[in-house]
This record gives C-alpha cells, structure tokens and sequence, in this order.
C-alpha cells in the first residue's frame, strides 16, 4: 500500500516528537548535580546545577550508587583533604574537610520534565496582602522572588504568575525535590533592611544601595569562640563585606562627622550603626573614629547564630547571613506576601503516582483494543486506531518537552482526555466509511472531518477557561488536552482517514 501524504507529515512530525524527547540521554553515564550548597567549598571551586560528574579521584561515577561509594570512602574527619571532581565542563579541585555540599541524583532519561505530583517537592501559592497587583506588578514581584531564590542557592524553582476566574492574581512558585525548611520564610517575609544610625536611615537592601555582597572566601566567615558550653548554649559569629554605592557612602560621611567620640571606648563615635530586618533589631555595629566623616563605600556586616550544640549554632549563623546576604542582594520584596496554600509531597509518593499512571494507560490501551476489536472484528483496523492513539501520545509528549512543560496530575488527565476525543473522532471516521453508499469514500471521510473540525474547536473554547480555574491549577489539563486534540486535527486524524481510504478501495 503506498504512503500519502498525510502519512508522511506523520512520520515526520513523529521522529521531530522523539528528536524533542531525546531518549538516547539513557545512554550518558555519570551523575547529575541537582544543587550547590551557596558558599560552599564545591561552590567555590565552580562546581554549579546542571553539571555531570563522570569521575571522582580518576574513579568512574556510572550511578548515584557509585557516587555514594566513593564519597563515602573519602572519611572526611575536619581536615582539609583534595578531591578532584571530573565534569562534562572541565575538572575541579575541592580541599574540604567534609563531605562536598552538593545534591546529585541520576541523569534524567529524557528531556520530558515532571511536576510536584510525579517528582515530589513543595508548592506554594502566594498573593499580596489587602491589595491585588497588576499584571506588570506581578512580573516585578516573580522576578525579586526569583533572584531572591537563587542567590539562596534554592535551584530547579518554577516561578509563575496566574489568575483565578474572579480576576484574582496569584504566585506559584514549585521547588521539586527536597524543599530547605526556610523557604516558607523567604516567601512570605518582606525582607526589608534598613541600616541606622539613631534615627537616620545610612542605607537599605537592594541594588539601589548595595552594589554588590561577599559570598566567600575570608569575605564571608563563620567562627564559633572555643571553649563555650554550659545551660545558656553555643554561639557563633558571622562576618561578610558589602560595597555601598557612592551615595549611600556619604550618607554615612554626612551623619557620622557630627557624632562625638564615645567616652568610655576612645576608639569609636558615641552611636552605633544598627542593622534591622522587617524592623527588628538584627545587630549593631561600633563605628570607628577613623570613619568620622568619610564616605567608606566598604564596610562588614556581623550577626550572631546559636545552637544547644557548637554545630547547630555554626549552622544557624551561616543560615542567618546567608538570609541578610539574600535581602542585602535582592532589597526588599515590595509588597507583604501571604501563603494561599503550601502543598508538600514526597518524592516516593511522587513515584508511586506514576507508576499508577502508566498502569493506568496500559489498561485503557488494552480496554479500547478489545471494545473496537469487538465492534468492528477487523485487526487492522483495531491497530489503525490503537497506531494512531499512540501518535497522539507520543506527539503531545514531544511537544510539552519542546516548550519544558512540567507534566503533573491534570497534565496526565489532559493527555488521557485527549485520547478519549481521537478514539471517538476515529470511530466517525470509521462509521462515515461504511455508511452512505450511494456517496464517494473521499466525501464521506470528508464529511467526517469536517464534524470532527466542529468538535475540535468546541473542545478548545472549553478549555480555555481552565487556564484560571482554581487560580490556574489545572492549567496543565488544558495545555495537554489542546496539544492533543490540535495534534490529532492537523496531523493523525487526517492520516488515519487517509489509511481507512485505502483500507476501503
């Protein structure tokens, strides 16, 4: 039987679905790094998300497995000892005396891209507090959100802004994986800083003050006092520079040459600069006598972290100035932020989903086989259908990864939805092929694509309000099953009836 047209924009449009799917990424070898702890040694010897570690020590990585083992035979004990990390972008050098902060996991099989539901990890829904933002405030707000989390080292986020049927405006921001315990905190906190002395503002967060924050190196440490103990618990100091624009440097000139020298302590002025974030009290710093007076655009911020151990207290400091560090980069969010909703879900029940999902595919695959088998009793055309509902499939799966579509539950539910439209088009299509004698073949399929055009378009009108529905959260149902349908318009419908065509003379 010889290939029409229609056929071969098939073929072709299928093979560009598997180009976009990219399964032959099975094949790569190595490890994936999800994440890089900010500040970190691995950090600071350029290791960064997105990286694939074939070798540690001239020894092969094949799996995370291999990754563990290695790692693990290392016995970082707090002394500094070499690793040398061999990328797809080059090789690095850590001296660490503990393990390397970094997150890895397999390399993905596919370009094809999961949602919370399949993959696990957290959601948040937020909006502003008493006001609704405009579209433009919206999109200022998720970009400070976005820079916010990523120089918080938080990686892999989806940060979008979506609207309820009512007008509502909302923030949904997805971290899949494991999500950091202070997310809630960097979402919903205002992050305003302000740096006084007495009662006038020297400078703020944000790019308008700050040019620019030490993330490491001697520029950005932690140290913790020896010899600490006892019922009041530990405590550690951090220490990092920040450069002040040349405004805000004399700011500090114009207050401080009218201060006096303090008493008791000769060695600095009678006020403090006090640092405070959401207008607490964070820290206050002792100003020299020698900065009397002069527009210093370098100066160090210290804050305090404790713990009921020596470790906690150093963790908590780090956390502590990597937070003020965050806001002194990013500045303020504009607008008091309130969590909607906080959705939670482990990566093991992400995995289980999916089994049940593709479980589910196969069933109905073999339940629609045996209902048209039954119907029509012609194994051609069983498979004709069958071929063409895995085409559909295959070409919406190719098209989300084209665009980097995260596919979660109503995404499934768009792709299965969508199936159910092509079968049922099919079975027209079928039917008008055997129906009407006294009527050419070609115009009965033509009149059975034309009734399948008016569904189509019925279908897409009535997806489009679920782009708001829910404040945008069965977005992906809509996406998949538009995808879907469009797909089996254009390409696979006109295909199979071309196949019942030449099934037919």
């Amino acid at each position: 039987m010889k290939i029409g047209l229609r056929a071969w924009i098939l073929i072709i449009v299928l093979f560009l679905a598997l180009l976009a799917i990219a399964p032959w990424k099975t094949f790569e070898e190595g490890v994936l790094i999800k994440s890089v702890e900010a500040n970190s040694s691995a950090f600071e010897s350029g290791l960064r998300q997105g990286q694939i570690i074939s070798s540690i020590d001239g020894q092969k990585v094949s799996s995370f497995e291999d990754f563990s083992t290695i790692i693990s035979q290392k016995n970082y004990s707090g002394e500094n000892i070499k690793t040398t990390v061999l990328t797809n972008q080059g090789e690095f050098i850590l001296f660490s005396g503990k393990t390397p902060e970094i997150t890895v996991s397999e390399i993905p099989n596919s370009n094809i891209k999961t949602g919370l539901d399949l993959s696990g990890g957290s959601r948040a829904l937020v909006k502003a507090q008493d006001r609704e933002l405009s579209s433009s405030e919206m999109n200022d707000l998720k970009y400070i959100i976005a820079n916010r989390l990523d120089v918080y080292g938080i990686s892999n986020v989806q940060i979008s802004s979506i609207s309820d049927l009512s007008g509502k405006n909302f923030l949904s921001v997805e971290i899949p994986g494991a999500t950091p315990g202070d997310l809630k905190d960097l979402i919903s906190s205002q992050g305003k800083f302000e740096a006084k002395i007495g009662d006038e503002i020297v400078f703020i967060g944000g790019e308008r003050d700050v040019e620019s924050v030490s993330q490491g190196g001697q520029d950005a440490v932690v140290s913790c006092p020896p010899n600490q103990g006892g019922s009041g618990g530990y405590f550690c100091q951090f220490r990092f520079g920040i450069y002040l624009s040349p405004e805000a440097a004399q700011r500090h000139a114009d207050i401080t040459k009218n201060l006096d020298v303090n008493l008791t302590n000769p060695d600095y002025l009678s006020e403090t600069l006090d640092l405070y974030l959401d207008d607490k009290l964070v820290s206050s710093l002792l100003i020299g006598v020698s900065l009397k007076g002069r527009a210093e655009t370098q100066i160090s911020i210290e804050g305090p972290g404790t713990g009921s151990t020596l470790d906690e207290a150093g963790k908590s400091a780090q956390q502590e100035m990597k937070k003020l560090q965050t806001i002194l980069k990013t500045g303020s969010l504009p607008y008091k932020l309130e969590i909607v909703k906080l959705d939670t879900i482990s990566p093991s029940l992400g995995e289980s989903f999916t089994k049940n999902i593709i479980l589910l595919g196969l069933i109905v695959f073999i339940i629609i086989s045996v209902i048209l088998f039954v119907k029509y009793r012609k194994i051609k055309i069983t498979l004709a259908v069958i071929m063409t509902m895995f085409s559909e499939a295959f070409i919406t799966l190719g098209v989300a990864a084209l665009i980097s579509w995260n596919l979660d539950a109503p995404s499934i539910a768009g792709i299965i939805a969508g199936l159910g439209t092509g079968v049922n088009d099919q079975i027209v299509i079928i039917d008008e092929s055997v129906s009407n004698k006294g009527i050419s073949l070609r115009e009965r399929i033509k009149r059975a694509l034309f009734i399948i055009f008016g569904a189509f378009f019925t279908i897409v009108a009535a997806m489009l309000p679920l782009f708001w529905a829910g404040a945008g959260m069965l977005r992906g149902f809509a996406i998949t099953t538009i995808i879907g349908v469009t797909a089996g318009v254009l390409i696979t419908r006109p295909a199979f009836a071309e196949l019942i065509r030449k099934m037919g003379e």
